[in-house]
């Protein structure tokens, strides 16, 4: 089988987003660029739109942009589900289930069964199209009902080298690190936490290194790990932790305080202790994200999926719709050190889109649209796309406030607003989407109050629902939402309390 046996899984809605031809949808996993093309696994249920049944669905990119999704990788039987996990390129062939030549692809998941779970192995021979699961598995038991989500990288020792997994016991909120010289056999080697954000499960872990501007000798390591709940926005949310690993033992270069364990059971941290924390993304639409195995150090990247435990069952709201989710952009990850000299994440989205129509506003009070004709020249109309990217810049004059309208009062407006006196976006949604009540307005602090500097990409998933994902300061803050379907039928800029200068809007349509 190759892809292009199988036809791309959409051409108009989403555009730039992957989603599923039909049912359940949630965590990425394996993600593993191989042979030219980028294979994203993914939690599935094959038989409907509930989380039930679930095994990994499978599609695959030259791009990261268009996807043809494959028939299902791994599926559930009568012993376990299949939950998440990873995928690495056995090129030395440790495992022995390839050859040097043809090496295999192998994938280590959680082998979910009630009241137990343990790490299980698969492999394919024919490029990761059809697995085989293990004849000796599980390959990992802790005798545990939450130990889960396995990412396996290979470590350089200076040597041979080895296989590194970091797993989760989840309700521990604990990160568990083996090693491997064949993929089969574990050795245990540390742990990490609790510590920091505690106010849910541990899930979906992933460590990888990153050069601090693209300097080579400053490599720090990153520590993701998804929580849910107590993400940062309500519900889930994913933390990361920089610092060191040699091997064995991971430390973080700020150690994080150790919580109380009765915070271990009524998960009370306030907006102000999880503000102290790194986070992925302050919005609450962006879960479980994982890095791509094969690719070089600088070219990181992660995808994560689009949607939030508190509602994901809920959107689309109409029972009879045949899917459920979508994942984030693809996202380049790099490390920078801010003002105070901490290393930080920053985010770029990993794809292209059409050249941008560019509006230089100047000196600019009061509302304008954020729309431009189409005409001979190719412009953009923000108005009509499926699918966009807006980029506004600015300086604060003695303008209070910039914000963003997106839609109407008919479908509900979306605010995005940055303030310079609190120096924070914020972000108003309607109640329409999710379910009222539930991750209305979000907000994140900004380094920089005195300028506007936003990427705000806006893609049409289905009749009902539109994603949001707004980069602010060149990356290194980021939220993301599902809004209503229709919002970005009408844009505009406003400023308010006075004037801003240099103000420009560029915008830019995915391509069919």
């Amino acid at each position: 089988m190759t892809p292009t046996d199988l036809s791309p899984v959409r051409t108009t809605r989403p555009r730039l987003h992957f989603a599923p031809r039909n049912n359940w949808m949630n965590d990425p996993n394996g993600l593993v660029f191989h042979d030219g093309l980028y294979h994203l696994y993914f939690q599935c249920n094959p038989r409907g739109v509930s989380h039930a049944d679930v095994s990994w669905g499978h599609a695959t990119s030259t791009d990261l942009a268009r996807w043809t999704e494959h028939d299902p990788a791994i599926l559930w039987d009568d012993t376990a589900q299949i939950y998440s996990g990873s995928v690495v390129v056995d090129h030395g062939n440790t495992s022995g289930f390839g050859t040097a030549e043809a090496p295999a692809l192998v994938a280590l998941y959680t082998a979910a069964a009630v009241g137990h779970q343990a790490q299980a192995l698969a492999y394919s021979t024919d490029g990761g199209y059809v697995w085989t699961k293990h004849r000796g598995n599980p390959v990992l038991d802790r005798g545990t009902s939450d130990f889960r989500d396995p990412k396996v990288f290979r470590y350089d020792d200076g040597t041979d080298g080895y296989w590194v997994m970091v797993a989760v016991e989840a309700e521990d909120r604990q990160v568990l690190f083996h090693r491997s010289d064949d993929l089969t056999t574990w050795t245990y080697l540390s742990s990490y936490g609790p510590a920091g954000p505690v106010g849910g499960v541990w899930e979906c872990p992933d460590m990888f290194r990153l050069a601090v501007d693209g300097d080579d000798d400053d490599v720090q390591w990153v520590l993701l790990i998804s929580l849910n709940p107590g993400g940062i926005a309500g519900g889930s949310g994913t933390h990361y932790v920089v610092g060191d690993f040699d091997g064995t033992t991971f430390r973080p270069t700020t150690p994080l305080p150790t919580p109380d364990p009765e915070l271990l059971v009524d998960r009370s941290q306030s907006r102000g202790e999880l503000e102290s924390y790194d986070w992925i993304d302050f919005g609450p639409d962006c879960y479980a994200g994982v890095t791509f195995d094969g690719l070089a150090e600088n070219e990181r990247t992660l995808i994560a999926w689009m949607d939030n435990w508190r509602y994901a069952g809920s959107i689309p709201h109409d029972e009879s719709s045949e899917y459920r989710s979508a994942m984030t952009l693809p996202r380049r990850l790099s490390l920078t050190r801010d003002s105070n000299g901490v290393a930080r994440l920053r985010q770029a989205p990993a794809i292209e889109v059409g050249p941008d129509e560019v509006t230089e506003l100047g000196s600019l009070a009061g509302r304008v649209a954020v729309a431009m004709e189409r005409g001979d020249a190719g412009g953009v109309d923000a108005a009509s796309a499926d699918a966009v990217r807006i980029r506004v810049t600015a300086t604060f004059g003695d303008a209070d406030s910039v914000v963003l309208r997106i839609g109407d009062g008919e479908t509900g407006e979306v605010v995005v607003r940055q303030s310079r006196g609190s120096g924070r976006i914020d972000v108003v949604r309607p109640d329409v989407v999710p379910p009222a009540g539930v991750g209305a307005s979000m907000s994140m602090p900004v380094a920089r109050a005195g300028e506007i500097d936003w990427e705000i990409w806006i893609d049409t998933l289905n009749d009902r629902v539109s994603s949001l994902e707004l980069f602010a300061e060149g990356g290194d803050r980021v939220l993301t939402a599902l809004i209503p379907a229709s919002s970005q039928g009408i844009c505009s800029l406003e400023v308010a309390g006075g004037a801003v200068r240099e103000a420009r809007v560029a915008v830019a349509e995915m391509p069919s």
